[in-house]
């Protein structure tokens, strides 16, 4: 079952209340999904960290519910 952008909208905005999210639907089915966030949350962490935290609050969907994810994060300037 495919994962709607506003949902993961939402689950990104719940841990993360000053995330800016730009989302692209790569293949038109909702499964697959560039996401760019950029969120004061990941001042001083490494990319990877910024990434763990983006999976972590997606809530384990990532490779089940939502299938595949092209994620790009930033910190947000102060």
């Amino acid at each position: 079952m495919p994962m709607p952008a506003n949902e993961i909208e939402r689950m990104i905005k719940a841990k993360f209340p000053d995330a800016k999210i730009e989302l692209k639907d790569l293949a038109g089915d909702n499964d697959h999904w560039a996401a760019h966030v950029v969120s004061a949350a990941f001042k001083g962490k490494s990319r990877v960290q910024q990434h763990q935290m983006v999976y972590e609050a997606l809530g384990g969907r990532m490779g089940g519910v939502l299938h595949a994810l092209q994620l790009t994060t930033a910190a947000a300037a102060d």
